[in-house]
């Protein structure tokens, strides 16, 4: 005789089940076969897969974001973090948003080549290109790939302006390439952190690098010479929002320049996990933290509308931003970002072939 394993925080992992995209007809439940402890049974290690890259760099025309071009080394984050808005997009590959975006990660080998390709096209013309955005690029599989690196030495090589958004102290293993990209206007780095209370961001992002360490990054990051912005991310109110003027007094006296903020958002399956999380570390907080995210989202949970779906709307919202307006201007963050180059873009051997043309 069988029986359902329940659902239950499980140690180093953001979710406590598998539950099915919203493309599946069939459903499935974990059930204990005696064979292991209900714990191991139900508790998945992280695989690896090969995403094979046909085209690498990606565009977007949103309003809401500060780029136009994005590159994402891989699908799904080890980070586990419980509110990524990333999650929804294991359902367009047959899996589940919940413990499979943080246990089964696809990454692009050939990626680096293919950037290159791309890069070296006639009528290519160089922007920024955000790294990292959907899924963190220095999330820990990166340790063993180093696909990252190989990506970013593509960039240094053609001089291509490129932006980090991270939640990982590993970014530090690149400076090599960082600080020289920087010294020339090239590259600049964003730290994700939303909180510093070590319990409350081992829960809520249980792989990623601890709050103390990523200041840390912040400073020896900054130090190298390389521009450091900070974001309080996501702003979950009744839980974090009481950290932002701590977050951003921390990084700034790091040496962060640059801050920002963004609004938990709860798309898709999202709108049933986080209240799953919630229930099952803080419920005595749940129904508090929904009313609040209904209330800055008109009535839902998600409001997928430009303008509004990043800094929500109402009472909550106008508070919000008002208190980051205060504490960055207390703090002494700088209102304006200087842009990255891109008149020094280069294709290696494109000039060399104008000369034996003429």
């Amino acid at each position: 005789m069988t029986a359902e394993i329940p659902d239950r925080p499980l140690k180093g992992r953001g979710a406590a089940a598998s539950p099915e995209g919203r493309f599946e007809s069939l459903t499935h439940t974990r059930e204990d076969d005696g064979w292991f402890p209900p714990e191991e049974a139900g508790k998945p290690r992280t695989t690896l897969y090969v995403d094979h890259a046909r085209r690498v760099i990606s565009k977007n025309d949103s309003p809401d974001v500060g780029f136009s071009r994005s590159i994402n080394p891989y699908k799904g984050c080890e980070h586990g973090c419980s509110y990524c808005f990333a999650r929804p997009t294991h359902s367009y590959l047959g899996l589940s948003p919940g413990l499979d975006f943080e246990s089964r990660i696809f990454h692009k080998p050939d990626a680096p080549a293919q950037l290159a390709r791309e890069l070296s096209a006639r009528n290519y013309t160089p922007m920024p290109i955000a790294l990292g955005i959907n899924t963190d690029a220095y999330q820990p599989v990166e340790r063993g790939t180093r696909l990252t690196r190989r990506i970013l030495e593509v960039l240094a090589a053609h001089k291509h302006p490129v932006t980090i958004v991270t939640k990982s102290a590993l970014v530090e293993r690149d400076l090599d390439l960082l600080a020289p990209m920087a010294a020339e206007g090239i590259a600049s780095v964003a730290f994700s952190i939303t909180s510093l209370d070590h319990e409350l961001s081992r829960r809520l992002e249980p792989r990623a690098t601890a709050p103390r360490r990523r200041v840390e990054a912040v400073r020896r990051v900054s130090a190298a010479g390389v521009p450091v912005s900070v974001l309080f991310a996501p702003v979950i109110p009744a839980l974090n929002d009481m950290e932002m003027e701590r977050v951003l007094q921390a990084a700034r006296e790091a040496g962060a320049r640059h801050a920002g903020y963004v609004v938990l958002r709860l798309p898709h399956e999202l709108a049933d996990l986080f209240p799953a999380w919630l229930e099952a570390h803080y419920p005595e907080r749940r129904s508090k933290i929904l009313s609040i995210l209904t209330e800055l989202h008109g009535g839902k949970l998600y409001d997928s509308r430009f303008g509004t779906r990043m800094r929500g709307q109402g009472q909550w919202s106008a508070m919000i931003a008002q208190r980051f307006a205060l504490a960055s201007r207390r703090f002494g963050y700088s209102r304006k970002w200087a842009p990255l180059r891109t008149d020094l873009f280069r294709v290696p051997g494109r000039a060399e072939q104008r000369e034996l043309r003429f």
